[in-house]
């Protein structure tokens, strides 16, 4: 017996509704952590911020309406640049595009909601952080994500630091908790791999987790949904946790110029791995998404000397 339309209908439900119930619980804890930080402050932002909200629609490869999302765009004073955003889109691939998704060559319908979030903070003392998750349905149906840190200050781009070790910790936790479907060597070695620069032979960052097509039961039924819908939003919460804990334990370090001079280099490293390489900026162009939400990722202000 195949998964019914009623069941796959459920699940795309539930799917886009714990995206949107992600990001304003995301909104509302980056809002406290404005509201909250000490200083110090930049001179260019002395009022805490609030995320400003932009609704968008698509149009599919061949016309038609093809859903759309919300963007939450935050320019404060803990946060330099901050986008939450949501979205809910479906259509058909382009023919040459659906040869490289699951499920899509066949027919090339498509459905897909996800959330993700991009910080890239003022004090080059709190890492730049991202994290995404999606369900994608084509004659398949999977999960994907992970969540990511990236240091800017080279002194903090180490295993022993407290913030590498603070969100390594995080994400273990979430796969260990989910360890039917989640193996964390596995997502851990899958996010090194996929965050490489090749041209610059470096890391984009410190590291998190990652994964991709995941259908625990691996059966066209998706009997697994329960699973590894389980494990996708507790990736949400346990990065939210993990992050608003990083920031908060250094927004009040203080800086200096050089710090920032070396924070903006390391933005244009960022820069390079999201045009180049990023999966989730390619999937987005190609499928027709809001390409102001996609280069949101973009931070404001980088320098290549």
């Amino acid at each position: 017996m195949t998964e019914s339309s009623v069941e796959r209908t459920q699940r795309k439900a539930a799917a886009a509704a714990w995206f949107d119930e992600l990001q304003e619980r995301l909104i509302a804890e980056m809002e406290r952590l404005e509201r909250d930080c000490p200083g110090p402050f930049p001179a260019e932002a002395r009022e805490p911020g609030r995320f400003e909200r932009k609704d968008w629609r698509r149009r599919n490869h061949d016309g038609a309406e093809g859903g759309g999302g919300r963007m939450a765009t935050l320019r404060g004073r803990v946060f330099e640049k901050m986008g939450a955003h949501v979205s809910v889109v479906h259509g058909t691939f382009a023919p040459e595009f659906a040869k490289q998704i699951p499920g899509a060559e066949e027919d090339p319908r498509f459905w897909a909601a996800g959330f993700s979030v991009i910080a890239h903070p003022w004090n080059p003392n709190v890492p730049t952080a991202h994290m995404n998750t999606r369900f994608v349905v084509t004659s398949k149906a999977w999960f994907g994500g992970g969540g990511d840190l990236t240091p800017v200050l080279d002194r903090r781009r180490r295993p022993e630091d407290a913030d590498a070790r603070a969100f390594h910790a995080a994400m273990r936790g979430t796969c260990e908790r989910h360890q039917a479907v989640a193996p964390y060597d596995k997502f851990k070695t899958w996010c090194d791999e996929y965050f490489w620069l090749p041209h610059r032979s470096e890391p984009r960052g410190i590291g998190g987790i990652f994964y991709d097509y995941l259908n625990s039961a691996g059966d066209a039924e998706n009997s697994g949904f329960d699973a590894d819908f389980a494990f996708t939003r507790d990736v949400g919460e346990s990065f939210m946790r993990a992050y608003s804990g990083i920031v908060a334990s250094n927004y009040a370090t203080a800086w200096t110029d050089s710090d920032r001079e070396e924070q903006l280099v390391r933005r244009g490293r960022y820069v390079e791995y999201n045009l180049l390489y990023d999966r989730g900026t390619i999937f987005g162009l190609r499928t027709g998404g809001n390409v102001e939400s996609i280069l949101s990722s973009m931070p404001p202000t980088v320098r290549w000397p």
